[in-house]
């Protein structure tokens, strides 16, 4: 079947032909009460692509074993959490790495899973959610796990239509009145919600200690988007017109969600979350006035809404394209962390904002999905170009869907090489 070391500090490395040997190897040791770390070669890992990085499986409680026993994945060390040290400031190296929609269709364990439930199901069913969630954190050790969910589980939590069709994306009845409005109810969003805090409870005795658990939610702008288009759009001619026709049903729903975001994420806090990221996709089709008032403004009232209540939990803020902004964005925010689209240049974001700002992000997810030199010489260009400030690697937008898992694998194993 393969062979099995076991040193007196309890770590086993193993070779095995099937997933499920490995798991019964595993577990013949939890009378120890230790924590194993599995290596598996990647010649023999089930799925296709995937080096031979950790797979974590706790054994007991862990009785008698100190932070120095616990094998950690490659590139990170024994100071703390790689990611939270990051976020907060620290110039760690190599950086951390995760990625956004690390837990997609990519994956064929993923797209396994797919086909046994909806999509709002498999947000809300936490078993489903945790699954899908340390899905990348086996194959990959990444540095962060962020919750399987969607920034439009919020709306949908205070009682707007949504579904996810094939083809199109999310479809909802769209908020385009003070009726429409009215008929929202802010009241059950966090009895909703329930199953995602529980979800992030779970993730926190399940992931490896040395990851980071992120939530998340969309920032409002960017929710407001949707919730008045009904669903994705080409030109946002529905918000637009709203913004100028009814300014004040507008501000009233760009409160609703700013005061029900900064609850929200508060509440994934309190469930595990140990830092959270705002996804701001569309605030950059706003002009610099727009975009002071409706994005930088809600923002800063929902860091420090949370920063209240939590002042040590790292946010990261994404204002996607907002270009020449993104400097007044992580100036006046509060935000800690700063993640980047792939057309910002990050060395000269980095002289823009303050070093205390930790930057993420970000290679071209294009980039990614075709592998190769190319791949592994842009990692290292945009890794080398923020040594000695703090920052997070990351793409620049999601994992597109049809990314050959090993690129991924390449790309981890890349930005932790440091030789290279």
């Amino acid at each position: 079947m393969g062979t099995l070391r076991v040193n007196d500090r309890a770590a086993a490395i193993i070779s095995c032909h099937r997933m499920t040997e490995l798991h019964s190897i595993v577990d013949a040791f939890r009378p120890s009460g230790a924590r194993i770390a599995v290596w598996v070669p990647s010649w023999l890992w089930p799925w296709e692509g995937v080096s031979s990085l950790p797979f974590f499986r706790d054994v007991g409680q862990g009785a008698g074993m100190t932070q120095q026993d616990r094998a950690v994945p490659s590139g990170m060390d024994k100071q703390g959490k790689p990611l939270l040290r990051a976020l907060r400031g620290e110039a760690v190296w190599p950086p951390p790495v995760w990625l956004m929609r690390q837990a997609g269709r990519y994956l064929p364990e993923f797209r396994a899973m797919r086909e046994q439930a909806d999509f709002i199901t498999r947000c809300m069913t936490p078993d489903i959610a945790v699954e899908l969630t340390l899905q990348p954190i086996r194959r990959y050790g990444m540095d962060g796990a962020i919750l399987f969910s969607d920034i439009l589980i919020l709306p949908w939590a205070m009682g707007q239509d949504l579904r996810f069709e094939e083809g199109r994306g999310p479809v909802m009845t769209p908020i385009r009145s003070e009726s429409d409005l009215a008929r929202l109810d802010e009241g059950r969003m966090m009895e909703a919600v329930a199953p995602v805090r529980e979800a992030l409870r779970r993730l926190r005795v399940e992931l490896p200690e040395e990851t980071t658990l992120l939530g998340f939610a969309g920032s409002p702008f960017t929710v407001a988007c949707y919730m008045v288009e009904g669903g994705s759009s080409r030109d946002f001619a529905h918000i637009r017109a709203m913004m100028q026709k009814n300014p004040a049903l507008f501000d009233r729903l760009m409160e609703s969600l700013t005061r029900n975001t900064a609850e929200m994420l508060c509440g994934q806090i309190e469930a595990g979350a140990e830092a959270v990221m705002l996804f701001d996709s569309w605030g950059g089709i706003l002009p610099p006035e727009a975009f002071r008032r409706h994005v930088i403004e809600p923002t800063r009232q929902i860091v420090a809404h949370i920063r209240a209540r939590h002042p040590d939990v790292p946010l990261i803020g994404f204002p996607r394209l907002g270009g020449v902004m993104v400097a007044e964005y992580a100036g006046k925010t509060g935000i800690n962390a700063l993640a980047l689209d792939t057309v910002a240049d990050m060395a000269k974001v980095a002289e823009m904002v303050p070093e205390t700002v930790t930057l993420q992000g970000n290679l071209d997810p294009m980039i990614l999905l075709n592998g190769g030199e190319a791949l592994k010489a842009e990692a290292r260009r945009i890794r080398d170009s923020l040594r000695g400030r703090p920052h997070v690697f990351n793409l620049g937008h999601g994992v597109i869907k049809t990314t050959p898992p090993e690129h991924v694998a390449t790309l981890v194993e890349t930005i932790r090489d440091i030789q290279s």
